[in-house]
């Protein structure tokens, strides 16, 4: 979650919010899938990717386990991630044509890319990564078009949260340095965030906030 980066060197120098002009457009892609290949464990994902998931795909996420998804540990917490496969190291949701099967139902990840987050005082701005699409040439778009995530403002609210609270798990378990707190805390996150399934009815955010609540009770 933590990237120690300098702006200058991966960006054009500035940073945008929702309402801006970015310089993204790659034609709808047309199947160069260069930023589905070989990302290793890069494609962290959230509790809304996760929902999106196992809701639009109606499977659990034991199921994505066995295919699509992997668990790896992310400065001492364990989080889920898109597998990549193959030789070619390609995301497990990509089809023969080079095209994302999960397009509409994507993670937030892929949906930012190539831009990504610059988070300062507990909110975040958005910033283009310059060398990260080889697809050109390259048209401006809005930023939230591009993102294309319904409910944006709330999308940000949750990204804020979700984000403050795994730097805070993070910067506990490591203070802690022990295995067994480690594991049974992990362990938790994972039956609250992750594996315990999400109710399609409700919205994801409300659902989101009772269990970031209760996190914050269990670890206060």
């Amino acid at each position: 979650m933590r990237r120690e980066i300098d702006l200058k060197e991966i960006s054009d120098g500035r940073l945008y919010t929702e309402n801006d002009l970015v310089k993204a457009g790659c034609g709808d892609c047309q199947g160069c899938s260069a930023c589905c290949r070989g990302m290793g464990t890069s494609i962290v994902l959230d509790p809304l990717d996760i929902f999106r998931l196992t809701t639009q795909l109606e499977m659990t996420f034991e199921q994505l386990l066995q295919k699509y998804v992997e668990l790896n540990v992310v400065d001492s917490v364990i989080l889920p991630n898109l597998k990549m496969t193959g030789a070619e190291e390609a995301c497990a949701f990509l089809n023969a044509e080079g095209r994302c099967s999960i397009h509409p139902h994507r993670p937030g990840i892929c949906r930012l890319f190539p831009l990504g987050r610059y988070y300062e005082n507990h909110r975040f701005q958005y910033f283009l990564q310059i060398h990260e699409c080889p697809k050109e040439p390259k048209t401006k778009v809005k930023v939230k078009k591009w993102i294309d995530t319904p409910e944006l403002k709330k999308n940000e609210q949750f990204i804020n949260a979700w984000h403050d609270f795994i730097l805070e798990m993070q910067d506990r378990l490591l203070k802690l340095g022990d295995e067994k707190t480690s594991r049974e805390s992990n362990l938790y996150l994972l039956q609250e965030f992750f594996l315990t399934p999400y109710e399609k009815e409700r919205t994801f955010y409300e659902q989101f906030a009772e269990r970031l609540a209760r996190a914050k009770k269990v670890f206060r």
